[in-house]
């Protein structure tokens, strides 16, 4: 039994049915959240430059320096694949099917 609004616990689940590739049982869970109105907080991260902090979640455009974030990532995934690196799609908690650009915008890359 999951607390009603504790999303932590639908998010526990959904992320273990994930690991073990049940993705209609971790939208099952995704839609049980919306249906009891429970939302999770995305996640995100922080850079510290400067003495200014730096703040970013998944796909973030509101960061004024965002084209140039972004141009640099993709220079960077670009230098990676041509060095012959290509990521553990494994591990990640979203039925991808070889989408690695997904991963690339993640809030740790851009921070």
């Amino acid at each position: 039994q999951l607390e009603s609004q504790n999303a932590a616990a639908f998010v526990l689940l959904s992320n273990v049915c994930a690991l073990a590739s049940r993705w209609n049982d971790k939208a099952k869970v995704r839609e049980m959240m919306e249906g009891r109105g429970v939302k999770k907080k995305p996640g995100c991260s922080f850079i510290e430059v400067n003495d200014q902090v730096h703040t970013f979640v998944v796909d973030d455009t509101s960061h004024p320096q965002t084209d140039e974030i972004y141009a640099e990532l993709d220079r960077l995934s670009l230098q990676m694949a041509e060095a012959g690196y290509t990521p553990d799609m494994g591990s990640a908690l979203h039925d991808l099917e070889g989408d690695e650009l997904t991963l690339c915008y993640h809030s740790e890359k851009l921070a």
